[in-house]
């Protein structure tokens, strides 16, 4: 069964009806079971639930610490293109907006790389519009070559793909997908994506499920908060990564929580999230998937970045730039959207050595796939 036939077996408006009908007894009983499911989810987003954001946050702090200890992840992003065919009306890179177009060439694909290796980084998520004939399968395997001798573990958020393209691009050195649903509400979706291939709702809601049977290591989901219901979005969210979690039990799990930045286009929020509504999604997630990979990126300002470490978050991008080409050449003309913690790598880390974490430049190496794969065809 593919997720989308699971999530068809739940009415949006049932679900909505029994998150905010969830009493303090549900949230208590949330709270005390030991393995908590699609019931216990609906009750700890519920506004009962808010009236004990300090419990929600005291646990999921706890469970973090057993699970992650004081670890945080560092990442970058490196945009390759800003060329896009799509119409959302929400982004940055929207083929509605005239905004410079830039798609990087080999020598500013290694330029941007070797600026975030000297920075420290080791992993690095590789992000590109969606214009098929100008970005395809072949241009991202030979970006990820190109990159592949810099970092230890190479990430992609780009348009959706079939499972064998995704088994090409492992074998160039890829190991991990992101991949943001946006909104899981699907009449909302059609409305946010009047135009291009991102507009087909059940091929990029699937694109996780055909990730994880190509073998990818790291597969990420998430909501763009600010268009739909965030308690929705994050029952929905939260489904998800149950589903992927039990299906593709070989690979790790992560939750995004990407809230609505400016950008070129104007568009406001259809829904505000504020503060107090993305502290209680995080507590809820952590809760829900104890072993997720939390992450937050620097879209969210440095004082609330700093402010929710404790509760559950175990990766973090720092010195970001959403523009392609902008690490090596400064310029930030052509961003996605405009990130608000502008701290450098540098100061992130010391930062989170002063509150007590420790900065992981680098947990993984594809080298471990192939000391793998050495020992298994030796029998050993």
């Amino acid at each position: 069964m593919s997720f989308i036939d699971v999530i068809r077996q739940y009415d949006p408006q049932d679900v909505r009806q029994r998150i905010e009908n969830a009493t303090g007894d549900d949230v208590n009983r949330a709270l005390a079971t030991e393995h908590p499911g699609p019931q216990e989810l609906m009750a700890l987003l519920s506004p009962a639930a808010e009236e004990k954001i300090e419990t929600l946050a005291n646990r999921a702090n706890q469970t973090t610490l057993r699970r992650f200890g004081r670890t945080i992840l560092l990442y970058a992003p490196l945009y390759l293109s800003n060329v896009c065919q799509n119409g959302c009306v929400y982004c940055g890179f929207s083929a509605e907006n005239s905004v410079p177009r830039k798609t990087l060439t080999d020598d500013e694909i290694l330029a941007d790389a070797k600026n975030l290796h000297d920075q420290g980084f080791r992993h690095i998520l590789l992000l590109t519009g969606e214009a098929k004939g100008e970005i395809g399968v072949d241009f991202l395997e030979n970006a990820i070559r190109l990159v592949r001798p810099w970092f230890s573990s190479i990430g992609l958020e780009v348009f959706p793909m079939a499972a064998d393209d995704y088994r090409r691009l492992i074998d160039a050195g890829v190991d991990t997908l992101t991949i943001y649903q946006e909104t899981y509400d699907e009449g909302l979706y059609a409305e946010l994506h009047p135009y291009g291939q991102k507009r087909d709702y059940a091929w990029r809601l699937a694109t996780p499920e055909r990730g994880g049977e190509a073998g990818l290591r790291r597969i990420g989901i998430g909501a763009l908060l600010g268009l739909g219901d965030f308690r929705l979005e994050g029952f929905f969210t939260g489904l998800h990564a149950l589903y992927l979690a039990k299906r593709f039990w070989r690979s790790q799990i992560t939750v995004s929580f990407p809230r609505l930045r400016p950008a070129d286009g104007g568009f406001q929020p259809l829904h505000l999230v504020s503060d107090r509504n993305l502290v209680q999604l995080i507590c809820t997630l952590r809760l829900i998937i104890p072993d997720a990979g939390l992450v937050l990126s620097t879209r969210e300002s440095a004082q609330l970045r700093d402010n929710l470490l404790p509760l559950g978050i175990t990766q973090m991008s720092a010195g970001s730039c959403t523009a392609p080409g902008g690490y090596a050449s400064g310029e930030r003309h052509t961003e996605q959207f405009a990130i608000d913690d502008d701290r450098s790598p540098a100061d992130f880390a010391a930062m989170l050595r002063d509150k007590g974490y420790d900065p992981v430049w680098k947990d993984w190496d594809g080298l471990f796939l192939s000391k793998e794969a050495e020992q298994a065809g030796t029998g050993r």
